[in-house]
């Protein structure tokens, strides 16, 4: 096993030097050094007077050696390593990844470095570096380690954490790619301001600056979440920490690399540093888990039982209940009028199709992390109660994996076949859902359901940049719309529900200030969000027909609310309640239906 590990170190190191190569490389121009592939001007040695033609080779042949060096860590896998089968696979899978980085390689050569090559090539390179640090970090580990049995903050926090670094690090590479790096020769600002006009142009650098905010805010929410839940791995959070020194340091570097003009120093060590950032984000996430499958061991009985048997069918189906898909339903549908708004028309079905496949990914993403950290509180609740990770249909592991898929497959899957911005505001999504509303407000506040509903209100959001690759006044207004629409929605549910909640120990605002002060907070919130339909009619230049929409159903909704007032007792408050919310269902569909018509059929 020492062997393994060396060798398992050695590549990993070498690795972080063929990506610091392959920075100069790139900040030196020399990237098509030499034009052919695999050799340099139809020679094994390239010409000795030209130094680009060298770095490249230096480059290539970095490569080389790390594809020996991948050899030999299979070779020690599969010859020492029996009985070990998931660092045999893991070794394996590190070899086909070095046989496909060769192949990218070979195409951005062809492709005369082009973009979309160059993205491509690190986010291979990243993936190869992260594997490395799981398989490094579960060597450390015996074979047999039992699955999860929860999964709460200090596992899912570091995953979300790792997620969004590599995100990062597409959007930086996309700003690398498109050139566009001294785009604006200010920072923090852009262009002396913070929303710079956004253009297909400018749109790779913005999502970067946006998204290292962002993303240095799920590093220290993660951190926090980490520390503060009780047992968790003290690895973990020294990891992250470390992480979040360095991600501070690296922003100082990005401020240096537009006030240096690109010097090719700064860019070499910003990369550095975020590989750095990227391998200790997800040796913190691999720690993480690792360690709660540990702390599993000795308890077979228990996960024995975690897990029980089905068919295909009813696997499946559970799979597809832990995605909540009433949920998905209804956040698409305020995706795909808001396509209709950006295009003032009928958008390319294709369009509308590939970001209403995304936007589902994102949400089921988001769904399964919530049924994850939530189990103990669904098996106390009577509504939740049939929830497969409480029956036991499917286990905690594979949940979290099938979460984290979907999660890769939003983002990755919306950067390629709409914008770059949707991408961003999909991951935005995921991370504010799980993180700030889940793991850290749920459990804390009454008002968790209000701060958290920004999550739900950005699909709206998401079909605009789909469409426009921009955010602009109207699709705030659009967030704003569901995000006071969710109060009213929720609470009224949680009025029919509280004894749930209360047993559950959830401070729902029904459980914490009782019925008759929910229905007020439900009757101001109407009225924000009557107003807020009428300010979209007025900023937005919606025609007759929202406004006939909106006016009516934003009366209904205020009678209904206002009733709900006086039926703060018994039978009254359930009956009031349930009208309320099976309303404010049809209330949504219907305006956000109104928003479609009028943009194909403006009066």
């Amino acid at each position: 096993m020492q062997g393994f590990r060396r060798s398992l170190a050695t590549l990993l190191g070498a690795t972080i030097g063929l990506v610091v190569i392959g920075v100069i490389v790139r900040a030196t121009d020399s990237g098509m050094g030499c034009p052919d592939w695999p050799l340099c001007y139809g020679q094994i040695i390239p010409p000795v007077d030209d130094y680009k033609a060298w770095l490249e080779w230096i480059h290539r042949a970095a490569a080389a050696f790390i594809g020996l060096v991948t050899l030999i860590v299979v070779a020690l896998a599969l010859r020492s390593l029996k009985g070990r089968r998931s660092l045999q696979g893991a070794s394996l899978a590190l070899l086909v990844l070095v046989i496909f980085q060769a192949w990218l390689g070979r195409q951005t050569v062809l492709e005369f470095n082009s973009g979309q090559s160059v993205t491509a090539h690190l986010a291979t390179a990243m993936a190869f570096v992260g594997l490395q640090v799981w398989v490094l970090a579960r060597s450390g580990y015996p074979e047999r380690l039992n699955g999860i049995l929860e999964a709460r903050g200090a596992v899912i926090a570091p995953i979300i954490a790792a997620g969004s670094i590599y995100a990062l690090l597409m959007f930086g590479s996309n700003v690398t790619g498109t050139d566009t790096g001294l785009l604006y020769p200010d920072w923090p600002l852009m262009g002396g301001t913070v929303f710079p006009p956004v253009t297909e142009l400018s749109t790779p650098h913005i999502v970067h600056r946006y998204a290292t905010g962002i993303v240095g805010l799920i590093l220290i929410s993660a951190l926090w979440i980490v520390r503060r839940e009780p047992g968790s791995p003290r690895l973990t959070a020294r990891l992250l920490t470390a992480a979040i020194g360095l991600f501070l340091v690296q922003c100082l570097i990005g401020a240096l690399q537009i006030f240096t003009k690109l010097a090719p120093w700064t860019q070499t060590l910003h990369v550095a540093i975020a590989t750095f950032i990227w391998i200790l984000v997800v040796g913190a996430a691999a720690i993480a888990l690792l360690e709660a499958r540990r702390a599993n061991s000795g308890s077979g009985d228990r996960e024995g039982r975690a897990t029980r048997g089905g068919t295909t069918r009813s696997t499946l189906s559970a799979y597809i209940a832990l995605t909540k898909p009433r949920i998905v339903e209804l956040l698409l549908i305020t995706t795909v009028p808001a396509m209709f708004l950006a295009a003032q028309g009928v958008p390319p079905l294709t369009l509308v199709l590939c970001t209403l496949i995304g936007g589902t990914l994102s949400a089921a993403s988001a769904n399964v992390f919530n049924c994850i950290v939530d189990a103990d509180i669904d098996q106390q609740m009577t509504r939740t109660a049939g929830r497969p990770l409480v029956t036991g249909e499917i286990s905690t592991g594979a949940a979290l994996l099938f979460a984290s898929v979907l999660g890769a497959a939003s983002f990755l899957f919306l950067a390629a076949t709409t914008t770059l911005m949707a991408a961003f505001i999909s991951l935005l999504a995921i991370g504010f859902y799980v993180l700030i509303y889940t793991l850290i407000l749920k459990r804390s506040t009454p008002q968790n359901i209000v701060i958290g509903g920004a999550a739900g209100a950005l699909p709206p959001v998401i079909g605009w940049a789909a469409v426009t690759g921009d955010v602009s006044l109207a699709p705030i207004l659009l967030f704003a719309l569901v995000f006071y629409w969710t109060p009213p929605h929720f609470w009224a549910l949680a009025l029919r529900i509280g004894p749930d909640y209360a047993a559950a120990g959830v401070p729902m605002l029904p459980v914490t200030a009782g019925p008759a002060e929910t229905a007020r907070q439900i009757w101001l919130y109407t009225i924000l969000l009557v107003v807020m339909s009428l300010m979209l009619w007025l900023v937005a230049g919606m025609g007759a027909v929202y406004l006939a929409v909106a006016v009516a159903l934003g009366a209904v909704f205020l009678l209904r609310a206002w009733r709900l007032r006086s039926e703060v007792l018994g039978d009254g408050l359930l009956r009031g309640a349930t009208r309320l919310y099976r309303f404010s269902i049809t209330y949504l569909t219907v305006l956000f239906a109104a928003i479609a018509i009028d943009a194909i059929l403006p009066l």
